[in-house]
């Protein structure tokens, strides 16, 4: 079993002062907090880990590798261009949207990124984002917060085709 992903997995503790820490994000408002819109790119996500997945990353199992390059059939081309065969392939969180067919309509800032405010496009009215990092807090990609999110892409899109 591999893991393969663009960057170093970072860590953190799931208890602390012993709750959990999803409990935590939720009481301080720090769950809910819109600080999105003041962030110029997201930063990368922590695992939240009750200590046994460092342990296995740590110990190899699964090895870690970074992501493949291309996927042909059964086989995936990893960074240093050797072919190997794979049983499965299973696209987790941290994955990064490819919204290149958004370009060509100025939705996409120069580094491909959607150019929203709070996930909700500046240049197509009518279009939302939903499940973007730090979309509009730090749950926003998770099951947590999307729930708002879309909530809000909702309220939005009503009112732009109630005004067409």
């Amino acid at each position: 079993m591999t893991l393969a992903a663009r960057h170093p997995v970072r860590f953190a503790r799931q208890r602390t002062l012993g709750r959990d820490l999803h409990w935590w994000l939720a009481r301080t408002g720090l769950d809910t907090l819109p600080v999105g819109r003041f962030l110029s790119a997201p930063p990368t996500q922590l695992v939240i880990d009750d200590s046994r997945y460092r342990a296995a990353v740590t110990s190899g199992r699964p090895d870690r590798r970074p992501v493949f390059t291309g996927a042909s059939g059964t086989k995936v081309t990893w960074t240093d261009g050797s072919a190997e065969e794979v049983d499965a392939i299973v696209l987790a969180t941290g994955y990064r949207p490819d919204l290149d067919y958004l370009a060509p309509l100025g939705a996409l800032d120069p580094t491909g990124h959607p150019r929203h405010r709070e996930g909700l496009s500046l240049t197509l009215p009518g279009l939302a984002y939903v499940g973007l990092e730090w979309q509009r807090s730090l749950s926003s990609n998770s099951l947590r917060g999307v729930g708002r999110d879309a909530a809000r892409a909702a309220r939005h899109i009503a009112t732009c085709l109630s005004r067409a």
